[in-house]
């Protein structure tokens, strides 16, 4: 029979391979540089701008003439990329390493902002200011197309921000929120499926 002529030798398959999987993982404590990395002639605006930022906190405080010639060039091309991006992000702004902003048009962040490493942004997200505060960011937190967060909040790692959210309390670590005020999703879930009142007749 044909299956008698399959070599034993030969592991068998899985559908998913336990390295590949740890792999995957994203860690919300240690940056990951490669999510940043672009080549000199490669078209990856969002990249480009941020190694623009990198490299003007690098050399910022120095006094040599190398260093302030550097600087200056580093904010040269960082009002180009700030240009073609659409992005509005202080080249002062705490951000950890390893940032993802595939789309980075609309992006704007307050001064203040703290991000940390390996965090997803995508475009029309708003990191402002609201009564006492700006918002800080944990490790691998990932916000929504059109998100806006707001005030002095902390989103713990790993938390989700959906697609539209408006962010004005803190989110704790893994949690997902969306929602206009954001809300946990199960809460949001629950909201959903409570029965509407009666209508009484008038």
């Amino acid at each position: 029979m044909l299956i008698d002529a399959v070599d034993d030798s030969v592991a068998p398959m899985t559908a998913i391979d336990p390295p590949a999987v740890a792999s995957a993982i994203v860690s919300a404590t240690v940056p990951d540089w490669s999510r940043e990395a672009v080549g000199l002639f490669e078209w990856q605006p969002s990249r480009k701008l941020l190694k623009t930022i990198r490299d003007y906190q690098r050399v910022a405080g120095r006094r040599a003439l190398h260093t302030q010639l550097y600087r200056k060039w580093a904010v040269l091309r960082y009002r180009f990329w700030s240009v073609v991006t659409g992005a509005d992000i202080p080249l002062k702004t705490r951000i950890g390493g390893g940032l993802l902003m595939p789309h980075p048009n609309g992006i704007v962040i307050h001064p203040d902002v703290v991000i940390g490493p390996n965090c997803l942004l995508m475009q029309q997200v708003t990191l402002g200011f609201r009564g006492e505060g700006v918002p800080r960011l944990g490790g691998h937190v990932d916000v929504g197309t059109g998100a806006k967060l707001l005030g002095k909040i902390t989103l713990g790692d790993d938390a989700v921000v959906g697609a539209c959210a408006l962010v004005i309390a803190d989110v704790a670590p893994g949690t997902t929120v969306f929602g206009v005020p954001a809300k946990p999703a199960s809460q949001a879930v629950e909201l959903a499926e409570r029965p509407a009142a009666p209508v009484s007749a008038g």
